[in-house]
């Protein structure tokens, strides 16, 4: 990383240029760095490579002992439960999972015992060992795994297919991994969860179990004692406790408002109105349901389609809005304007849907149906400097109805925007 230039024997690898910069550099090593490829340590360098070791206290390094401890988890699931079939298990935000399909139901119970053979499996110290293999080879390898045989025939012919094995443990695999099981550090499983194959609802459903891993047990110690003081302060269950809003099976991520959380809401909404007038806005409503036409115009229909609800009216097909702005842009077209009548400043709490994988839905963060706070600014072409968020949206009002993403019909989740007629600049 200094640019500084170091002389290996030919045919030397990662760990030796580790071990050529110090012997500590050398033990706590887990990958390199080979100009912008993070490898194996057992990777071969050559003449001119920019090398860097990779060690757990990096964001790197941290992810190459979690894909580890993934594969270490496979192991110990496979050994445990004789028949599971494995599919996938990357390194994620602060731990890592890998989906199984069990050859009999595994919960929660089950996690201490999974995690007692982890934990075996780590101080066995059990080599990483990569190897490449054709199309062919591999699908002979993983003829007994049918999720692993539908990734490689998704694959490219000319894709480099690679394998990686510790003990008996065999898994399909990009890498890179830690030189062994012992370098992991400390591994604990966190939860269960289902998971449909590859996110799609029509595929099976598989088990999920997560976990996480840091180099040192105090680490994973101190991990754990913030996810249990962060679950304590979990607004879902809070919502419960104070009887706030709930969940029910017969509209899974639609929530049920109940009467104390109508009072916050209501409250919202005052303030809301009252600091939106101040800031010279209007407000609309405009109706759930709009016609396919609308939104094939907008762009949501051939982009999003996927994640909307539709209906039928009238042989007519029809789109329950997953965002506020082409019927806003209908209330504006809906009569001609003067250039006296700009800046017009509208706004609107609509009420959208969109639907949601099962699989991603978390409490009121992640939900089917949302009130969104959607502003519309229709202004000249020479008032977009001062109307702008930085000149205009925030000096407004103080707070509430200032920075809104919705302001210029910027939708952050759906990446949409919906242009005003030609007539005004939006």
């Amino acid at each position: 990383p200094d640019g500084s230039d170091l002389a290996v024997a030919e045919g030397a690898t990662g760990a030796d240029v580790a071990a050529g910069i110090g012997a500590r550099l050398a033990k706590a090593a887990v990958a390199a760095k080979v100009g912008d490829r993070v490898v194996d340590l057992s990777t071969p360098v050559a003449e001119g490579d920019r090398v860097s070791i990779i060690t757990p206290s990096s964001p790197e390094g941290l992810d190459v002992i979690r894909h580890s401890a993934a594969h270490v988890l496979a192991d110990a699931a496979t050994r445990l439960y004789p028949g599971t079939k494995v599919a996938i298990g990357p390194a994620i935000k602060d731990g890592f999972y890998y989906d199984f399909q069990f050859p009999e139901p595994v919960g929660e119970d089950d996690l201490p015992r999974l995690n007692e053979e982890i934990h075996r499996l780590l101080g066995a110290g059990l080599p990483f060992e990569r190897r490449e293999v054709s199309k062919d080879e591999a699908v002979a390898l993983f003829a007994d795994e049918p999720y692993k045989l539908e990734l490689i025939r998704d694959l490219p012919e000319d894709a480099v297919i690679s394998v990686y094995r510790q003990g008996e443990f065999l898994d399909l695999c990009r890498g890179p991994h830690v030189p062994d099981t012992g370098r992991i550090g400390a591994v604990g499983l966190l939860s269960i969860a289902g998971a449909y194959w590859r996110g799609k609802s029509d595929n099976t459903m598989l088990t999920r179990i997560y976990g996480t891993a840091f180099p040192t047990k105090k680490e994973l110690e101190e991990h754990l004692e913030r996810m249990e003081m962060a679950k304590q302060r979990d607004h879902r269950k809070l919502g419960r406790e104070l009887a706030l809003f709930s969940f029910h099976d017969e509209g899974p991520g639609f929530p049920f408002f109940h009467p104390k959380g109508m009072r916050v809401i209501n409250a919202l909404l005052e303030y809301w109105r009252r600091e939106h007038i101040a800031a010279g806005y209007e407000e609309i409503r405009t109706p759930i349901i709009l016609e396919r036409t609308l939104w094939e115009q907008s762009g949501h229909w051939d982009n999003y389609k996927d994640n909307m609800y539709f209906t039928t009216i009238d042989e007519v097909d029809f789109a329950v809005k997953p965002m506020n702005c082409p019927g806003g842009t209908l209330v504006y077209k809906s009569e001609q304007h003067s250039y006296r009548d700009f800046p017009m400043r509208i706004a609107e709490l609509g009420q959208v849907h969109r639907h949601e994988m099962s699989g991603v839905l978390h409490g009121l963060f992640r939900v089917r149906c949302f009130t969104q706070d959607g502003a519309h600014i229709f202004c000249l072409p020479e008032q977009v400097e001062e109307e702008s968020p930085v000149n205009g949206i925030l000096d407004q009002t103080n707070l509430l109805g200032n920075a809104k993403a919705g302001m210029f019909h910027i939708d952050k989740e759906l990446g949409g925007m919906a242009s005003a007629p030609a007539a005004a600049g939006e």
